[in-house]
């Protein structure tokens, strides 16, 4: 038996929460429970009790198809709050034996030690290269031989009072916060191969209420971004546009969306019953 891993998936549409066994080289996937999320708008947290139900049902469901009870888990974040900047720091080596793992871990606090506005704390703190004596683009320095190492690190930072207001919700469900993990940092893991993130690619993940951004050059993360723009924007625009309840537009956009105009027939219509309306009438697949 594989050491057990849990993640939780936060969103404002969906509550998702995966039991997975880690193997020899990859994770074999025993359970999942996926729960409509309530609460949640955004990325932040806006009714603790109706967020706390479900995670709870989710939680629930993820234990029963896995047969596992879940105590902790890993949770994932994201939201207009998330903020991301770039700093280098710097350390002196006198080791003989060249670069050791505790000369890279003193340069990555000399670059977490920056100033943080109020109310902000420090979610990652990710080296994207190091330099040693002049020469830049090191990826591993370890053992190298040298007197001054530095390093650019790319820091990823959340608001305190979103990320204790997400864990509250997390724990009063049962269940303790191995640690926060940003959306699209999750996503690239998953879905990029080690050439992708050498040659540079951007992972995108646009869920409900947040547009999630990471980009990847020579392997390293270069630049993170949460837009609070999702879609649920494109719904509520259908809404307003053609004078539908939100239910409604919701189905109107899974059933007749298309992401590309152009393979939309210009001829094709549907019908809809708008708001006033005695009589249903018909859109232009293409108009939509």
């Amino acid at each position: 038996m594989g050491e057990l891993v849990v993640g939780i998936d936060i969103g404002t549409t969906k509550v998702c929460t995966i039991v997975g066994e880690v193997r020899d080289t990859d994770v074999y996937i025993l359970g999942a429970g996926i729960e409509p999320s309530r609460g949640m708008r955004k990325g932040t947290v806006m009714d603790v009790s109706a967020l706390t139900a479900a995670i709870s049902s989710s939680v629930h469901k993820a234990e029963k198809s896995s047969g596992y009870e879940i105590g902790r888990a890993f949770v994932s974040i994201a939201g207009g709050h998330v903020e991301s900047m770039n700093s280098t720091g710097a350390v002196g080596i006198s080791n003989a034996r060249g670069v050791q793992l505790n000369d890279l871990e003193r340069a990555m606090d000399a670059a977490k030690a920056v100033n943080l506005p109020h109310g902000r704390e420090v979610l990652h703190v990710i080296p994207r290269n190091y330099s040693l004596d002049g020469q830049t683009g090191l990826r591993s320095p370890l053992g190298m031989l040298g007197f001054r190492l530095e390093v650019e690190a790319h820091i990823i930072t959340a608001s305190t009072q979103s990320v204790q207001n997400l864990k509250k919700c997390v724990e009063d469900a049962g269940v303790f916060v191995d640690r926060f993990i940003l959306n699209p940092l999750a996503s690239g893991d998953v879905a990029l191969t080690p050439e992708e993130r050498a040659s540079g690619v951007m992972v995108v993940d646009i869920g409900g209420g947040t547009t999630d951004l990471a980009m990847f050059i020579d392997g390293s993360v270069w630049h993170t971004a949460v837009i609070a723009v999702g879609g649920q924007h494109i719904t509520n625009d259908i809404a307003a546009g053609l004078h539908l309840p939100a239910e409604l537009a919701e189905a109107v956009k899974l059933k007749y969306g298309h992401a590309d105009p152009k393979a939309v027939s210009q001829l094709e219509a549907f019908p809809i019953q708008p708001f006033g309306e005695d009589l249903p009438s018909k859109v232009q697949r293409a108009d939509l």
